[in-house]
């Protein structure tokens, strides 16, 4: 049913410009989830996962970037998710980069974006999961993704993940730290040797404050790109090692054309995700596996777009999965295909 569903609404989302397709998206959850609606979709068998301390319904979560400011909690929780995560979000509202910043490519399964971290501020986000019954009633497992505004100087960018860290950690059952995203200029500089170490350094030691004065310790994850060599690979390995960070997420979004070159819109600036980025994740994962262990656990993100390739991700050595275009393809039947092919 819920693929008929989806083949009957997609040629209309596709219509639209990819932007407002989302939009409509966000406001047709927003609506499902305030009237109930949303519940009426047949649940999703638990096939649950224990992982960084929590235990997830089942290992197919929401990558961050649907839902920036968690307006749409209640309805994306219906989908059938294992685990939510929302954002990026930065310490204030900020417009993102000037529009069109978002194309399809359907062609090869793609999609570019140059958002930039276009969200409502840290505050709105935690006021909209403090509302939502999906927080309240604890229905399930929420990560929240948190960054620097743009105009923050890159030397200055720890104070913005603290400032974050501090107002979403009574809220989140995981936090992920977006280092990754290639839209905000100069972050992924945050994942070089020293600048990575300095940036850890002070998260973990906030991490460790924020849990004797909550009472609570919340999981940390790293986000990571997939435009990575071997060797900074293994060096962000070390340094997750080093400070016990409690996760690691692989990967974000790709600079690389190389597999969508003479496709309509491949030379637009951004990030690409799809089909396209598949192999560069796995890869990322497979080297972190190797370095990590058991000690880390990885969450496999990136070009997931049927159930051969969520187990592909958890072969390689990821312990969770997360969708996100594979949905704007496949729509949300690709979440129950992906939980009974992990079972």
């Amino acid at each position: 049913m819920e693929k008929l569903m989806y083949a009957l609404v997609r040629p209309v989302l596709f219509s639209m410009d990819p932007e407002n397709a989302h939009e409509f998206t966000m406001k047709s959850l927003k609506v499902a989830g305030a009237t109930g609606l949303s519940r009426l979709n047949p649940k999703v068998p638990d096939s649950p996962r224990r992982v960084m301390g929590i235990t997830f319904p089942n290992p197919v979560g929401l990558a961050a970037g649907l839902d920036k400011n968690g307006s749409a909690i209640d309805g994306i929780a219906s989908l059938g998710f294992g685990f939510i995560e929302l954002g990026t979000v930065t310490p204030r509202p900020q417009p993102g980069n000037p529009k069109p910043r978002m194309w399809r490519i359907p062609e090869a399964e793609a999609i570019i974006n140059r958002m930039g971290f276009n969200n409502a501020g840290v505050d709105e986000l935690v006021k909209n999961v403090k509302a939502s019954r999906y927080f309240r009633k604890k229905e399930g497992v929420l990560g929240l993704n948190i960054g620097k505004n743009a105009d923050t100087p890159i030397d200055r960018a720890v104070d913005d993940y603290l400032i974050c860290l501090e107002k979403v950690y009574p809220v989140a059952d995981y936090i992920a730290i977006n280092i990754s995203s290639p839209n905000t200029k100069d972050l992924r500089q945050l994942q070089g040797e020293s600048e990575l170490d300095n940036l850890l350094s002070q998260i973990k030691d906030a991490q460790k404050r924020l849990a004797d004065t909550h009472s609570c310790y919340v999981p940390l994850a790293l986000k990571i790109a997939p435009d990575l060599d071997n060797e900074q690979i293994k060096n962000i390995a070390a340094t997750l090692l080093r400070y016990e960070i409690d996760g690691v997420i692989a990967t974000n979004t790709t600079l690389q054309r190389e597999l969508i070159k003479n496709l309509p819109h491949a030379e637009e600036a951004g990030g690409l995700s799809g089909a396209p980025v598949r192999d560069l994740s796995t890869h990322v994962i497979r080297l972190l596996k190797s370095e990590l262990g058991d000690t880390i656990p990885i969450i496999g993100v990136g070009g997931i777009m049927n159930s051969m390739d969520a187990r592909e991700k958890m072969d390689a050595g990821a312990s969770l999965v997360q969708l996100l275009t594979g949905m704007v393809y496949r729509g949300p039947a690709l979440v129950r295909e992906c939980v009974k092919a992990l079972d």
